[in-house]
């Protein structure tokens, strides 16, 4: 049985969580493997609303193993936080696991990014402000605090004194704060110890003796290709690696196992923070897809930029990631457009691209070259196959699918559970 990739092709925000969950009765396993509670999901299940930042979605699905991957970096009181928030509401999180090699987000990570944020102005990344990027360059360069060193005090008190006799140079010296304490830092950690010990475990173990057992393991990426660290529209990225090389190397499973890589597209395009977008739309028509995609993070509640389909952008996220099927997520969204184009190639100066430009200049410049096509103004929730869709409508999801040479196995026409025609099973 499969090893199941589920990943962003755009720059987040596409609708993952869904796509997750709508598998979660049929996988075993749902493996967050990248970023930590700098994005979200947010999923509708009988009508209720669940705003997911550090749990894979899985935790939704009864019988499915939840687990945070070697390749997460966690912030253990956001974890906690969010553990009991579901629990009120009568979520089972009893079988989630963490593996004991994922990194830790500290007080002085996030209080490093926060004021390093303010330190660039006007050149700022647009993080999220939650200690993501700091706890992952200290990952890289050797420093970082790992789960499973909260289990020994020693090592753990070690590692803060190391990473603090550096950054409280940093922090007194160039951004004029007060120096941090050893002892709070280890404290703060400390008092989840107990609570997180059941749930460590060697996941990379136990995916690999899942997989043996013939069972299925999804693996499921936080932001999305455009905000690969590597492949991404650098500087302006997170991290971590969401594509599905990020995968491998987050979960521990290697490449060898994976079936299957599933991308989630939405039917426009959306970001967060700053960077370039060439389709963005920053007049009433894009104020008019924000309203209606109810566009605004689920984890900062920013109002997210938004435009039209790129087709040049989902070419290039199918074919670094090797894509298998596409998701297309809110088609609804466009219900009600006379024209809806689509973003068919880039022009930069007399040059025009249909695939991504190499240089971050060119790409900054790039001037989307569109086709249209005629909208539709049926209400499309009810329709559970490409036949129950309006002409004009499965027009578009046809001429979407035929620009990438990748099927679109499950259209997205709604924001429930059961609101969307699945073409061909993901499984």
């Amino acid at each position: 049985m499969p090893a199941i990739v589920v990943l962003g092709a755009q720059w987040g925000d596409e609708g993952k969580g869904k796509a997750t969950d709508l598998l979660g009765g049929q996988v075993d396993y749902v493996v967050k493997y990248n970023g930590g509670n700098n994005a979200g999901h947010t999923i509708v299940v009988d009508g209720e609303k669940y705003a997911l930042h550090l749990l894979p979605s899985g935790i939704l699905s009864p019988g499915v193993v939840p687990v945070i991957g070697n390749g997460v970096v966690v912030d253990l009181g956001v974890l906690f936080g969010e553990i009991d928030a579901i629990s009120a509401r009568g979520v089972d999180t009893s079988k989630l696991l963490v593996s004991g090699n994922a990194h830790v987000i500290t007080s002085y990570h996030t209080t490093i990014d926060k004021v390093g944020e303010r330190f660039l102005g006007d050149a700022k990344i647009g993080t999220t402000g939650r200690g993501i990027g700091p706890a992952y360059a200290d990952k890289i360069s050797r420093v970082g605090v790992r789960v499973q060193d909260l289990f020994d005090e020693k090592i753990l008190r070690q590692k803060v004194e190391g990473a603090l006799d550096q950054k409280n140079q940093l922090l007194v010296k160039a951004f004029n704060r007060k120096a941090l304490s050893v002892d709070a830092v280890v404290d703060e950690l400390l008092e989840h110890t107990e609570r997180l010990r059941p749930m460590v475990a060697d996941t990379s173990l136990l995916l690999a003796q899942a997989l043996d057992r013939r069972e299925v393991v999804l693996l499921e990426g936080g932001q999305a290709t455009m905000l690969d660290v590597d492949h991404g529209s650098y500087p302006f990225v997170t991290s971590s690696n969401p594509t599905a090389g990020g995968a491998c190397t987050g979960s521990g499973i290697p490449p060898t196992r994976l079936d299957r890589v599933v991308a989630i597209v939405k039917a426009y395009t959306t970001r967060v923070g700053s960077g370039p977008f060439p389709t963005e739309l920053t007049d009433q028509v894009g104020e008019r897809l924000r309203a209606n995609g109810g566009e605004f993070g689920t984890t900062t509640g920013r109002p997210r930029r938004c435009g039209w389909y790129d087709a040049v952008v989902a070419r290039y996220a199918a074919r670094i990631n090797g894509v298998t099927d596409f998701v297309l997520t809110k088609l609804d969204v466009l219900t009600g457009f006379e024209t809806i184009p689509v973003c068919v190639g880039y022009r930069v100066g007399d040059t025009v691209y249909d695939e991504m430009p190499m240089s971050q200049t060119d790409f900054h410049h790039a001037v989307p070259v569109y086709e249209e096509f005629p909208g539709w103004d049926e209400d499309i929730t009810a329709a559970r196959s490409l036949d129950d869709l309006p002409k004009n409508a499965r027009n578009y999801v046809e001429a979407v699918e035929a620009m990438t040479s990748v099927p679109i196995s499950v259209v997205g026409v709604g924001p429930g559970r059961d609101e969307s025609i699945v073409v061909r099973s993901l499984v």
